[in-house]
């Protein structure tokens, strides 16, 4: 059998943080962890366990020495002077407990080497029974030690800072609020950095959806702010490029259309026989066509660039794209919620549905034309026909230009359609209609 195999890089990646900020963060902190780390396993290795062992080794032989003395001197009087000499030499509480056994009492870790280190210490010099309670509910200041002895219980109340050394705390403090101080500046400063790289990429976003909100203000880093300027001179040379390929077509679409206008007037003055009327007709009806693809390449050239994006209510535009195919003739069913607001530029969008729509009453009797809303971050339009639909093969190529036109249309609806709904940040594909037709779904941005 063949055992799985484990990537080890993707494992890794699968626990790092995605964002810009977790990673930079996890940079700078993990080595100064690291490190303080190394510090502290040497500081706690050397140092503390040292201080520790005799600290502990200290008040466990006062114990001792107290036992010995009170083995020794058994007379009632003489305890008496041993347990109150024993307090004001030793700093330590000490009473016998006539007749007591030692509870079955586990005592509790804490936090350091001081409750194992004292535990060996009592160990190693009592050589009796013993408990320890580090509990904070009996007392704060004082660790509670019962010893067994033949005759009772020797309770100790051992004062803790005579178990812990105070340098213990001082570089715990100075660990913890050095690491977090660091953590908090390249917090601070990362955020700054990534604030910028942030609405770089906001403004490149809203700009590929047709929100053109001018140049950015270049800040952050150096290669930042040049991303930054980078950016801004692209978005002047598209804006530049726009307005020169409309002004060109336009130019182009007047110039064609003077000719076309003399033609047809020319054409309306001549004397034509009743033999000739079909071919004067079928003149005027090639003109008229090309009058029509004079205004879609138009169309396409403009891309409605001058339109600003602002919040509509996109089923108003469907419930008028709708109206205005009822009127062509097209039986259409529209079904919305009432209000679905958008922010986008609403006579473009109005133009893509409409030269869908378009495209299906030109093939099919019975168009649906459906807006849904997807989550809180997209919605769908749904265009679908009973139409001999298209081919999944030529699907794809219906949407470069002048491939689909058919029907008395100029090739360019479908392209046009795309070219806005991409320029929305959307996108917009070809399927098969559960009416047996085609059916064309947009989904667009909240």
């Amino acid at each position: 059998m063949r055992l799985p195999d484990f990537n080890t890089g993707r494992l890794i990646k699968r626990f790092l943080p995605r964002s810009l900020l977790g990673r930079s963060l996890l940079i700078i902190s993990l080595p100064l962890l690291l490190l303080q780390g190394v510090a502290l396993q040497i500081f706690y290795g050397t140092h503390i366990n040292v201080v520790s062992r005799r600290l502990s080794a200290a008040v466990a032989g006062e114990i001792a020495s107290t036992l010995e003395l009170l083995r020794r001197m058994p007379d009632s009087q003489d305890r008496e002077w041993i347990l109150h000499t024993a307090r004001q030499q030793y700093e330590m509480d000490m009473r016998v407990l006539p007749g007591a056994v030692l509870p079955l009492h586990k005592s509790e870790n804490v936090f350091g080497p001081m409750d194992d280190d004292l535990a060996a210490a009592l160990k190693e010099k009592l050589h009796l029974p013993f408990t320890m309670d580090w509990d904070w509910a009996f007392d704060p200041r004082y660790v509670l030690i019962q010893v067994q002895i033949p005759d009772g219980v020797l309770e100790v109340q051992a004062p803790r800072k005579r178990l812990y050394p105070a340098t213990f705390y001082l570089f715990m403090l100075w660990l913890i609020g050095s690491g977090l101080f660091s953590f908090a500046v390249a917090a601070l400063f990362m955020r700054n950095q990534v604030r910028a790289i942030r609405r770089l990429a906001a403004a490149a976003e809203a700009f590929g959806m047709g929100r053109d909100a001018g140049p950015i203000r270049p800040e952050g880093a150096s290669e930042v702010r040049k991303a930054a300027n980078a950016f801004n001179r692209m978005q002047e040379r598209i804006r530049r490029f726009l307005v020169q390929r409309t002004e060109m077509l336009a130019g182009v679409s007047h110039d064609l259309r003077t000719p076309l206008t003399r033609l047809r007037l020319a054409l309306a003055m001549l004397p034509v026989h009743e033999s000739g009327k079909h071919e004067l007709a079928e003149i005027n009806a090639d003109m008229a066509e090309m009058e029509r693809m004079i205004g879609g390449y138009l169309a396409f050239a403009r891309g409605e660039g001058a339109e600003q994006p602002q919040l509509t209510n996109l089923s108003s535009v469907l419930e008028e794209i709708a109206s205005g195919a009822r009127r062509a003739g097209a039986e259409i069913m529209l079904e919305a919620p009432d209000s679905l607001n958008l922010t986008l530029r609403a006579d473009a969008v109005k133009r893509a549905i409409t030269n869908l729509v378009d495209n299906a009453r030109r093939h099919a009797r019975h168009i649906a034309l459906a807006a849904i809303r997807q989550g809180a971050r997209h919605v769908q339009v749904i265009v679908d026909d009973d139409g001999p639909g298209i081919p999944p093969e030529r699907r794809e190529s219906v949407f470069r230009p002048f491939e689909s036109g058919a029907a008395g249309g100029t090739g360019l609806g479908l392209t046009i359609a795309r070219d806005i709904v991409r320029a929305h940040g959307g996108e917009i594909v070809l399927e098969q209609s559960p009416m047996g037709g085609l059916r064309a779904r947009i989904r667009l941005p909240v």
